[in-house]
């Protein structure tokens, strides 16, 4: 992880071989270097094989059925280089590949190419992915030297932390999935879209990312003093507001209506619960502020300002006013974080209300900083905002979940109730007892085996909000298989999800907050035990909200 290498050692009848693997920082490029006496004798060939979309849910990438639905053409060979295009329906992309020293390039058949290294010891070879062929090509010791100086760069800025000389066995472990965290959502999370929740390593939901999934995804990188890997991402969202303000034009809403599964080109996915979450709308917001947060710039808000201010006016226009109690209502015709309420009976949920509640006053705060007066429409809505649904001295998960505690449907699936306070800051709207009781109910009979991986940070963020460090610890170690963190640190979910980043991603967003601590803690480390057991050393690490 130091400098981005893989290296593989192995023998074949006895005769070693040796592969060093790079990838390129700023290139969609790889390089390996082969060492063998196997190719003195042309008994070694790299393999390159070109597959078809499956159009499964999970697509691996080793489908090599229906050769006839695209194509493979050698554009250029020469003695050292060869390009490939290949054509996937309306999509096509070039495989460019150069090598050092003497060897054969062939098509053996359709979509299957083989490069034979001959009469050497030594071998290098680099191959670059491009929409269109590019002039030159990074060598081997470039695309090392990139990799190299690229990973270096990364592990010496931002965040660091140092559990060295605790005592609490829970510590190693801890540390070993933050390493491994930073390491996997540099290299899966942090590129120009909002990522799938398997990255780059295989097709979860057919390819497709989830905009509610971007926080989970991309809040770590600004708290761990890296906003610059978040925005990347975010600025996306500037080319695909059109199509997002059309969703909420279609609706009868005003601003932007921030899609929820979609391609990297904005598209909507058809999805019938999809269609009606709307807790993806705010985290705009939330990006955004991170970034001002981070720079403190003028120049950062008027770069946001126009899609934080459509983002807002659909937020105010979605929420319905009720006549008869004199609230802003949202719902019905919704689907909230927890999706296991019918979007046709849902209306009122805890942590969507706190989250519109935080973002619109986040927007106020952004016109006075730009010296405008404030939107009255979002004032109206703060202030009138439906209170926080409350069934004996708990929060209820949704205003009409009233059998939120006797059903067992409702003890699954995220106990997104927790996002009111552990994602979100404490508001006015919120109080803390009432959250305790909450917590310690669900704490106590949620059907932890029914979550997913991102649900144990949330949960740990809320305990650290509570006063509760230990449950905070406790929460990101729980043992539950959807917490299971793999030897190369993926946060397993699974037979059909063996990787899922969001868990990655929000067990690094908690422990910034458990050690950096938010606006309204006092000092640092408020979610790491005061038990004499942990010492902990940090640095780079910003606050949350």
């Amino acid at each position: 992880m130091w400098n981005g290498s893989i290296s593989s050692s192995f023998s074949i009848e006895g005769i070693p071989v040796q592969v060093i693997t790079y990838g390129h920082h700023s290139k969609d490029a790889i390089a390996i270097k082969v060492n063998s006496p196997l190719m003195q004798k042309g008994r070694m060939a790299i393999r390159i094989r070109l597959p078809y979309p499956s159009g499964d849910w999970g697509d691996r990438g080793n489908h090599w059925e229906h050769t006839e639905k695209h194509q493979s053409s050698v554009t250029i060979s020469t003695a050292n280089t060869a390009t490939i295009k290949h054509v996937l329906d309306t999509t096509s992309y070039y495989i460019q590949s150069q090598w050092t020293g003497k060897a054969s390039f062939k098509e053996k058949q359709a979509h299957y190419f083989t490069l034979t290294p001959v009469n050497t010891n030594s071998f290098e070879y680099s191959c670059l992915f491009a929409p269109q062929a590019q002039p030159a090509l990074p060598s081997f010791p470039a695309t090392r030297q990139s990799s190299i100086q690229g990973w270096q760069q990364f592990w010496k800025s931002g965040g660091a932390i140092d559990f060295s000389g605790s005592i609490d066995k829970r510590a190693f472990e801890l540390e070993r999935r933050i390493i491994l965290s930073q390491y996997l959502t540099r290299i899966q999370c942090a590129d120009d879209y909002p990522p799938q929740e398997t990255g780059l390593t295989y097709n979860s939901w057919y390819g497709k990312p989830h905009l509610e999934m971007h926080w989970w995804h991309g809040v770590h990188f600004a708290l761990w003093g890296r906003p610059a890997l978040m925005q990347k991402s975010v600025d996306w969202y500037f080319k695909v507001q059109d199509i997002a303000k059309g969703i909420a034009k279609r609706q009868g809403y005003e601003g932007i209506r921030w899609q929820k599964m979609t391609d990297n080109k904005g598209r909507e996915v058809p999805s019938s619960i999809g269609a009606f979450l709307i807790w993806q709308q705010p985290h705009f917001i939330y990006f955004t502020e991170l970034l001002y947060r981070a720079q403190k710039d003028k120049s950062v808000l008027n770069k946001y300002k126009d899609l934080v201010f459509g983002t807002a006016d659909f937020m105010a226009s979605f929420a319905r006013f009720d006549s008869a109690k004199q609230k802003y209502v949202l719902g019905k015709g919704l689907i909230p974080a927890q999706e296991r309420f019918k979007a046709e009976e849902t209306f009122n949920p805890t942590y969507e209300l706190v989250y519109w509640h935080w973002a619109l006053n986040i927007a106020q705060q952004w016109r006075e900083r730009l010296g405008l007066p404030r939107n009255p429409k979002w004032d109206d809505v703060v202030q009138r905002l439906s209170p926080l649904p409350v069934q004996g001295n708990k929060y209820l998960f949704t205003e009409n979940g009233t059998d939120s505690y006797t059903n067992p449907e409702y003890k699954t699936d995220h106990p997104s109730v927790f996002g009111a306070l552990g994602m979100m800051p404490q508001t006015p709207m919120l109080d803390t007892a009432l959250m305790q009781n909450t917590f310690n109910w669900i704490w106590s009979n949620w059907s932890w085996q029914e979550t997913w991986g991102w649900d144990f940070p949330m949960t740990a963020m809320t305990a650290t909000r509570l006063g509760d460090p230990e449950k905070a610890i406790q929460a990101l170690l729980m043992n539950i298989q959807t917490n299971t963190y793999l030897p190369n640190g993926h946060n397993y979910q699974e037979g059909r999800l063996t990787i899922y980043l969001p868990g990655n991603g929000g067990l690094l967003t908690a422990i910034a907050m458990m050690c950096a601590g938010y606006d309204q803690s006092k000092g640092t480390l408020p979610g790491i035990p005061k038990d004499g057991k942990w010492k902990v050393k940090f640095e780079g690490l910003q606050k949350m909200p």
